[in-house]
């Protein structure tokens, strides 16, 4: 098994700078995505028993992040990307590190034409309207939907 295939081990040094360079700025930080068991893909969110419980759709940011952009916990945050932004409760937590945040995938339920009548009750922030389509992997090419620079604000 090929661990460390060449052209991904080459590639670690550009990819090191860039996470330093992007994390160093006042508020700087990178976006990932998450999913959660009783969410895993959205139509579940349209199960009552599925739905029932805490928030799911939450911001999770490490603690020294949210105290840097004066986030609480519970309060919402705009999360701003280049391509748009977003709001969601913050979760703080130390099960990301810092300079990362995490957004769930699958949220967003309350577009035009969604037609899950229980997830558009609780419709929570879509991470794909922070997605950035010239951000680019560049040793494989493919869209890089983890790794978004984004900044955090106190909403409202």
């Amino acid at each position: 098994i090929r661990a460390a295939p060449e052209a991904i081990a080459a590639d670690l040094s550009r990819v090191r700078e860039r996470l330093l360079a992007e994390t160093t700025g006042a508020a700087g930080l990178v976006l990932i995505g998450r999913r959660d068991l009783r969410s895993n893909n959205s139509w579940m969110h349209n199960v009552p028993r599925l739905m029932r419980g805490r928030e799911r759709c939450t911001l999770q940011v490490h603690p020294e992040d949210a105290a840097r952009c004066g986030l609480e916990e519970g309060r919402p945050a705009r999360v701003r990307s280049r391509t748009g932004e977003v709001t969601a409760p913050v979760e703080i937590t130390d099960a990301v590190r810092p300079g990362v945040a995490s957004l769930p995938h699958g949220w967003g339920h309350d577009r035009s034409g969604v037609r899950l009548g229980l997830a558009r009750t609780r419709p929570g922030a879509s991470a794909n309207d922070l997605t950035d389509e010239a951000l680019l992997d560049e040793a494989s090419g493919n869209a890089a939907l983890n790794g978004v620079p984004v900044r955090l604000d106190p909403a409202g």
